[in-house]
This record gives C-alpha cells, sequence and structure tokens, in this order.
C-alpha cells in the first residue's frame, strides 16, 4: 500500500466544517427548483454555445447535477488523490516517503496537519465557486464528459445578497460552463493535450523533502525582500522545477485562452438572452477584486490570483485576434496545438497575430 503524506479524512472533515460556517439554508422547494432550472437551461445554454463558438460537442448532450458545497468538496478530494497518488507512488519507490522514516506518531500528526491545510482551503474554496465543469472532477461519472456540477448554495446565495432574477442568472452560469464543455469535447485533440500537460507537470515533481524545503525558503526570502513570488502562479509555481516550470507556464497559457474565451462567449451569448448580464459580470468581477487580507494570501497561496489574471489577460488576447483578424483567423486555435498562443503571446496579441497571421494565410 502507497502511504500518502495527506490525511483525506481529515481534510473532508475540516473542509465541510469550513464550508457550512457561511452556508445559506436551502428549503426543499429552493432545491428542487435548482435541479429543475438547471435540467432546463443547460441544453438551453448549449445551443447558445455551439451557436456562437461552432463548436459542437463530440460526447452528446450535457446534463446538468447540482451539488452542495459538501458535496464539491468530495469529489475535489478525489480528484486531487488521482491527480497525486502517481507523485507518492514514485516519493515510495525513490525512498522519500516520510511515513517510513519518521516515527509512527509524527507520521501520523504530519498528514493529519496536512490534511487540515489542505481542507482548510478547499473549504474556503467550496464558498466561491458556482459552477465547474472539469476533466478530473468528471472521470468518475457513469458517463465522463457529460456532467456539468453547480454548486446549489453559492448561486442562491448571491442570487439573495444582489437580487438577481434567478433564471436570468442561472442560464448565464450555464453558458459559461458550457463553454468549457465545448472547448473540451468538442475540439477533439484538446482534452488529451491538457491531461497530458498535467501529467508532464506530475511526473517532473520531486518528492524529495529537502528540495521543498528549500524552495519554501527561498519563497520567504523573495518576500522578505518585498518581492512577490506567489504572484504569478502561486505556491505551485514557486515549487516548481526550472523543468516544470515550463510545462506550468504551458498550462498557464492554456487556461487563459480558455478562460478569456469563456468569458467572452458568455458574454456574447447573453447579449440578446440575458438583459442582467453585465451587472451579473460586474458584481462577481468587484466580487473577484475586493478580496483582501487572509482572503487575498489565500487566493495566492492556491495561485487563484493568478487565475483572475487569466480571465483579463485571455479576455484581451481574444477580442484583439478577432479584431485583427476576425473569427476565421481566431479559430485556427482549435485546429492544432501549434496555433494555441504560448504565455507572452497571450499577454501580447501582437507576437501571435505574427506568428500564425502568416500561416492562416498560406493554409487560405
Amino acid at each position: 500500500m502507497v502511504y500518502e503524506p495527506v490525511d483525506w479524512t481529515v481534510a473532508e472533515r475540516v473542509a465541510v466544517r469550513v464550508a457550512r460556517r457561511s452556508a445559506p439554508e436551502l428549503n426543499t422547494t429552493e432545491t428542487d427548483r435548482l435541479c429543475r432550472d438547471f435540467a432546463e437551461l443547460t441544453p438551453v445554454a448549449e445551443e447558445l454555445v455551439t451557436a456562437t463558438t461552432g463548436l459542437a460537442s463530440l460526447e452528446g448532450s450535457a446534463r446538468a447535477e447540482v451539488t452542495d458545497r459538501a458535496g464539491w468538496i468530495r469529489a475535489n478530494i478525489a480528484s486531487f488523490r488521482r491527480l497525486l497518488t502517481p507523485l507518492f507512488e514514485r516519493a515510495e519507490a525513490e525512498g522519500h516517503a516520510l511515513g517510513r522514516v519518521l516515527p509512527g506518531p509524527v507520521a501520523k500528526a504530519g498528514r493529519a496537519a496536512a490534511g487540515a491545510e489542505l481542507g482548510a482551503v478547499l473549504g474556503w474554496m467550496s464558498t466561491r465557486v458556482l459552477g465547474q465543469y472539469d476533466l478530473l472532477f468528471t472521470e468518475d461519472a457513469d458517463s465522463p464528459g457529460d456532467v456539468v456540477y453547480y454548486v446549489g448554495p453559492n448561486v442562491v446565495s448571491l442570487e439573495r445578497r444582489h437580487g438577481f432574477p434567478a433564471n436570468e442568472f442561472r442560464l448565464w452560469i450555464a453558458i459559461h460552463e458550457l463553454t468549457h464543455r465545448a472547448q473540451f469535447t468538442g475540439v477533439p485533440w484538446m482534452r488529451r493535450y491538457f491531461l497530458d500537460l498535467v501529467d508532464r507537470a506530475m511526473s517532473m515533481a520531486t518528492p524529495d523533502t529537502k528540495a521543498l524545503a528549500g524552495a519554501l525558503a527561498r519563497t520567504a526570502n523573495e518576500i522578505r525582500a518585498h518581492r512577490n513570488p506567489l504572484a504569478e502562479s502561486g505556491l505551485v509555481g514557486v515549487l516548481a522545477s526550472p523543468e516544470q516550470a515550463k510545462v506550468l507556464r504551458q498550462v498557464q497559457a492554456l487556461m487563459s485562452l480558455l478562460e478569456g474565451h469563456g468569458d467572452t462567449v458568455m458574454n456574447r451569448a447573453a447579449a440578446d438572452r440575458i438583459p442582467g448580464a453585465k451587472r451579473f459580470a460586474d458584481t462577481l468581477q468587484a466580487r473577484r477584486d475586493s478580496a483582501g487580507g487572509i482572503v487575498k494570501l489565500i487566493q495566492q497561496l492556491i495561485g487563484m490570483e493568478a487565475k483572475l489574471r487569466q480571465y483579463r489577460e485571455g479576455e484581451l488576447f481574444v477580442e484583439t485576434v478577432e479584431r485583427e483578424g476576425g473569427l476565421d483567423l481566431f479559430s485556427l486555435v482549435w485546429e492544432d496545438p501549434q496555433y494555441l498562443p504560448n504565455l507572452e503571446e497571450v499577454r501580447d496579441p501582437a507576437l501571435w497575430l505574427g506568428r500564425v497571421g502568416g500561416r492562416s494565410l498560406e493554409i487560405a
């Protein structure tokens, strides 16, 4: 049996406890309406996304599933375990598993502490997520790739706080998540490409605790020098080896493109159907920007601050390419991985236009 340095039971228990502190109470009627609304609105959103992007899923129709915060936490813990198991196996094989070299009580305490830390982060994140289409999240579903999840309490909480019309807001959320599903299931090579990047990053991860301690020390030195090493890609980026950092930059570039495209499609598809779309977008942007104190630190540690920047940079990339070259030029990003922008090109679309624009003329 492979030794796992995280106590997943503790992680789940702590995460659920954190998530429950501010969870809104939903009665049976509200829960039933959430399930009914998302079941009806998800296929509507799928049609709007296909009409707007030209990307039609190759895996059939999407299925909506409403979950609570605890359900989201359990599914993501399962995803974390699947993702980290190869690393734990390598640690075992290379003799770096702490449970094999530390006394039993010490190793047990370390596993519990790691579980508590992960649980605290997941618990906080579970209060923010509205919807999720995630390849790892849906991997164990009966029909992989067809499920889109919505975190019901968080949706209702925002609707209550800001007086959002439920049907409009729920359709708006669904459009964003169905855009991500179209990207991964409507582009034949995208799913495998993304998972290969994740596999490469994990295969390069070092299980050496000395290397981990050294990276943490360098992080502390950077912070003392008034530089923020967490702003680019969170703690994961700080701990990455040079080889890993290259792969992580590829992941960042891809996610910037997909998130920016998702926001662009959401605004475009909602233009004639959702009168409150701009208000929703402005409210969620203000929600993203208003974080401070411990929330800001958590965002930096887990790379969420970088993710928020991805939305803005990716959306600007899409808008610039479409303005300069039209939809046909932008659509090349779905043709082959060679047309995907790297991180520098996302941040400076002129670089991508210079590299790909000439090729598009040759193809034409």
